[in-house]
């Protein structure tokens, strides 16, 4: 086996991954980035939706976006729907958005490796990759997603998830609102119709318990919906995936001589109601490059502040959401929890709701 030394080594090269691949190349630090994936972003395992803002944290983004949202459409248990506006947000072209992210982190000097994955991560922090390379780090990033085998090395596991399905469809008449279906039938999650131009993402997601419906569940929404002449019958693909919905989890740890943070869906920051995860990777991704190359220069208090911002930043939002979540598994999921429970409703953000 080849020995290799760097700087950082960055596990996974989503968005979490190759933002903090190009924050901390930038900042002068040798970085080695891998991923299993072969391609960048693909296969294609989200719902491609991102708030508006999120142009303010990545650059070029107008290039991988594919159609503008400006509202919320909510069902609940089939009523007429509730609308929100302004609700902004963006579809985007995963794989575009990923590769460009990734080009991003070439640009900066990051050697990134497709193909490549982690076969172990030892006491010691050194990580044993399956072409037979043993890195050392001085700091490993974990943005491997929800799974994370950088996060299990620390003890920082997601044990909350849900299970996902989708298909892509042809879209018969123009949309600019994400809609979605709230019912007691969805147990732990919500469906979804997200337009995206000529086509559009259906899904669901639910608890693991329920994973055996999930085909059934999306199969009858997709029904209904060509019923309704709003989209063709032809499935054009289909993905899915597991989310993490316990909230953050300890972003930071040491093995041996390496210092260890992670972020994005590997650190819990996935919002525990709406499964929304693609900023908080960028951001967060992005915040870890940054603190790696300051620890890299003898900053002292660079991991420490990291800790920090990621608490600050996503902290009290993850926490309502997961005490919505929470209450929401243990009632009966009437339409009134199913509303308290759900962004686009007063009742969601009323300090005085029951939690």
């Amino acid at each position: 086996m080849s020995s290799v030394n760097v700087d950082v080594l960055c596990v996974g090269l989503g968005p979490a991954g190759a933002c903090a691949a190009a924050a901390a190349a930038a900042g002068g630090a040798r970085v080695l980035a891998v991923d299993r994936k072969r391609e960048a972003g693909r296969p294609v395992q989200c719902a491609e939706l991102v708030p508006g803002l999120i142009g303010v944290e990545v650059e070029g983004l107008a290039a991988c976006v594919r159609q503008a949202i400006d509202a919320m459409e909510t069902f609940v248990e089939g009523e007429a729907p509730d609308v929100t506006r302004p609700f902004p947000g963006r579809m985007l072209d995963r794989g575009a958005f990923d590769a460009q992210l990734v080009a991003a982190a070439l640009r900066a000097g990051a050697d990134c490796r497709f193909g490549v994955s982690v076969c172990g991560i030892s006491r010691d922090g050194v990580v044993t990759l399956s072409n037979g390379a043993r890195v050392a780090a001085r700091v490993v990033v974990g943005a491997d997603g929800p799974r994370s085998a950088v996060g299990r090395a620390i003890g920082s596991v997601n044990r909350e998830l849900v299970e996902t399905r989708q298909v892509t469809v042809p879209l018969l008449e123009r949309h600019a609102a994400t809609d979605i279906f709230l019912s007691a039938s969805i147990p732990g999650g919500y469906a979804w119709l997200f337009p995206k131009g000529d086509v559009a993402n259906l899904g669901a997601g639910v608890e693991p318990a329920g994973k055996s419906r999930l085909k059934a569940l999306v199969a009858r929404l997709h029904a209904d919906l060509a019923a309704a002449g709003r989209v063709g019958r032809e499935v054009l693909a289909q993905t899915g995936g597991a989310i993490p919905v316990g909230g953050a989890l300890a972003p930071r740890g040491r093995l041996g001589a390496s210092d260890v943070l992670l972020a994005g869906d590997a650190a819990g920051l996935a919002n525990p109601i709406t499964g929304a995860g693609i900023a908080a990777a960028a951001q967060s991704g992005t915040l870890a490059g940054e603190a790696a190359a300051r620890a890299i220069r003898g900053e002292r208090g660079a991991l420490d502040d990291y800790e920090d911002e990621i608490d600050a930043i996503f902290g009290p939002a993850l926490a309502r959401a997961l005490q919505r979540r929470h209450a929401l598994l243990h009632s009966a999921a009437t339409p009134a929890d199913l509303r308290r429970a759900w962004i686009a409703y007063p009742e969601y953000w009323s300090p005085g709701a029951r939690p």
